[in-house]
């Protein structure tokens, strides 16, 4: 039985792993769980998250979800794609070409998951809460109905 799949959420988590990376210099999520009502993404950080980077964050993610990027994506070789991101957390190590996705010129990494075709199409993003334990820092987020 396959994973289901929410092309929305997980193109909106794409979004806010390179907001993360922007706003706070944080590493993409180590761990997200990605569910059509509510998600989470996990980040190892050093600190809680203030109210207003929360602000920010959420601010930054719904101008880039507003802007209509298309989301795309490119076919590329395993040894170039390694020159440019992080493939630790590709389901398969021994492949020749990995799929790379691009949300505009926002953001760009591999991923084997179903996305949107325009950032128009997520809705508004919400950051619900935001909690920090032992190095972890957890984001729970919604998305509206887009417009």
């Amino acid at each position: 039985m396959s994973k289901p799949s929410y092309p929305r959420m997980h193109t909106a988590e794409h979004i806010l792993n390179q907001t993360m990376v922007r706003v706070l210099e944080s590493d993409r999520c180590f761990s997200a769980h990605i569910n059509s009502k509510k998600s989470k993404c996990d980040y190892h950080f050093d600190r809680t998250m203030t109210d207003e980077e929360a602000v920010e964050v959420e601010m930054r993610v719904n101008d880039v979800l507003a802007s209509g990027l298309a989301v795309i994506e490119e076919m590329m070789p395993v040894n170039q794609a390694a020159e440019l991101f992080n493939l630790s957390r590709l389901p398969d190590p021994d492949v020749d070409v990995v799929r790379i996705v691009h949300v505009g010129e926002y953001d760009a990494c591999p991923c084997i998951g179903e996305h949107v075709s325009n950032t128009a199409e997520i809705g508004a993003f919400r950051l619900v809460s935001h909690s920090w334990e032992e190095g972890v820092l957890r984001l729970r987020f919604k998305l509206s109905a887009p417009v």
